[in-house]
């Protein structure tokens, strides 16, 4: 039997929000997908920009590859999503996410005022994955591994021997995500990263933040072996009542991420910015006392 073919992952750092973002690449027919990429947004200024999701479409243009998939791990809260951005330049590309998504936007959809603005039921999205749903980039196989706890709307995405782990797990030196958010829970996050842990020790891992603890340059790509041997917060031998402990503890000491009210705004919309208001200008809400 052949070996299955593998993807070619490049990867990309958006330093101002410790975000990896990726071009998935499969060798043999060109096509590729992108993995969680970032639109710039400039909180003092209002401002938005498309320098960094170019970056992508440049190294996707400089490869030949054809972009058929924009794919999200969950609705981030410390950045902008730029999958809208750029399917306005690929038309070709879905936007697709898991499908608990809409129980997020019913959890926030309220809280920022977006009633009758943002329908609470995933239609922003092109497609909406289910747990373990198998798909296709070009010859790649590939299917998605749901991995609540972080957030309810979670998912790792295993493309041949690369998994794509969002939040879920961060490099073996930084641990594990924040799980106190609405729908976030410990033990299921604890549970998510056991199921991750069933897949062979090669498995090359890809987080999506990377925040360079004690002054080391960001990093991106880990293992599932090294993650079982020696991350932070829950090894291979971590017992639950242990991880649920360390992880609660230390979730109360956390600030609310500073880009949490403008970023979900804008993810639970797939990356679409809010229509124009009869000025012409495009608002983002800050709610107060609601966080």
């Amino acid at each position: 039997m052949s070996p299955q073919p593998q993807p070619q992952v490049q990867c990309f750092h958006h330093a101002d929000t410790g975000t990896w973002s990726y071009l998935v690449v499969d060798p043999a027919t060109a096509q590729a997908a992108i993995v969680d990429p970032v639109l710039d947004y400039d909180a003092r200024s209002g401002r938005t920009g498309g320098a960094s999701a170019q970056r992508l479409l440049d190294a996707a243009a400089a490869c030949g590859a054809q972009v058929v998939w924009l794919l999200e791990t969950h609705a981030h809260a410390d950045h902008l999503s730029a999958a809208h951005w750029l399917k306005q330049r690929l038309p070709q590309a879905r936007v697709a996410i898991g499908r608990r998504i809409r129980e997020v936007q019913r959890t926030f959809v309220p809280v920022l005022g977006l009633d009758g603005k943002v329908a609470p039921d995933g239609s922003q999205f092109d497609h909406l994955f289910e747990d373990e749903e198998e798909f296709a980039i070009g010859q790649l196989r590939a299917r998605t591994i749901a991995v609540p706890g972080h957030t309810l709307d979670s998912l790792a995405y295993l493309i041949g021997d690369a998994l794509f782990t969002g939040d879920s797990l961060f490099m073996p030196d930084s641990g594990t995500a924040r799980c106190d958010f609405p729908g976030g829970d410990a033990a299921m996050l604890y549970a998510s990263i056991r199921h991750l842990y069933e897949l062979p020790d090669a498995t090359r891992v890809y987080v999506c933040h990377d925040y360079g603890p004690d002054g080391r340059e960001p990093r991106c790509e880990t293992s599932i072996g090294e993650q079982k041997r020696a991350n932070i917060h829950v090894r291979g031998d971590t017992a639950e009542t242990e991880f649920v402990r360390m992880r609660e503890a230390r979730d109360a000491t956390l600030a609310v991420p500073e880009l949490i009210l403008p970023a979900l705004q804008v993810n639970l919309r797939a990356g679409a910015l809010p229509e124009a208001e009869d000025n012409g200008v495009r608002y983002l809400k800050i709610p107060l006392d609601q966080l």
